[in-house]
């Protein structure tokens, strides 16, 4: 028998992730699973270090998603929010009418985007529910299920489908008789794979 220490270090991949760092006579490993961390990030957790200098670990069992030579370059998380802060500010500041829909296929991982897209712009973005958020109210004050505003994250099976014809996932196609300008932005590191540049 053995007695090991594990120790839940931050995935940065979305709220509650964690890597999995085992400690024991036999050694070190560490589990990613997903995990999105900023450069420099790793060398800052303290955990993975003893005394000063960087623990031996002898085994990394590591998510390899996008451990392909197409995904060359992936940008920074901050270079990502600030060309699609750029596009929705200029957007939404035509008139109240235009609208952007954040066409996100998972249910979690995009709280990063909705924090920083309601602070710069002071605006809230509409989801179709709040209970998934209930237990973090850092994110709770920069959601809504008010779909008069003009950043959305509602989902609808057919998504596309409302997309389309001009109508945003929850429905709306228009306020006080005025028909909405909708845009689509499709955050995915997938796209980043796609391209040579």
């Amino acid at each position: 028998k053995e007695d090991i220490e594990v120790t839940l270090l931050p995935a940065g991949h979305c709220p509650g992730s964690v890597m999995f760092l085992f400690e024991g006579e036999n050694g070190t490993v560490l589990y990613t699973g997903d995990f999105r961390l900023a450069k420099g990030e790793a060398a800052r957790m303290e955990l993975l270090h003893s005394g000063t200098r960087v623990k031996d670990i002898q085994s990394v069992y590591l998510d390899t998603t996008f451990c392909d030579p197409k995904y060359y370059h992936i940008p920074s998380r901050e270079e990502c929010l600030n060309g699609i802060l750029e596009l929705v500010r200029s957007w939404t500041s035509l008139t109240r009418y235009h609208v952007v829909w954040l066409n996100c296929k998972a249910a979690y991982g995009y709280e990063y985007l909705f924090i920083n897209l309601s602070e710069e712009l002071g605006i809230r973005v509409h989801v179709n529910k709040l209970d998934m958020f209930r237990n973090m109210p850092e994110i709770l004050y920069h959601v809504t299920t008010d779909r008069h505003t003009q950043i959305h994250a509602c989902r609808h099976p057919r998504d596309d489908a409302y997309f389309r014809g001009n109508r945003l996932p929850c429905g709306m196609t228009c306020q006080n008789g005025t028909p909405l300008h909708i845009i689509s932005i499709k955050p995915s590191t997938m796209w980043f794979g796609e391209r040579n540049k």
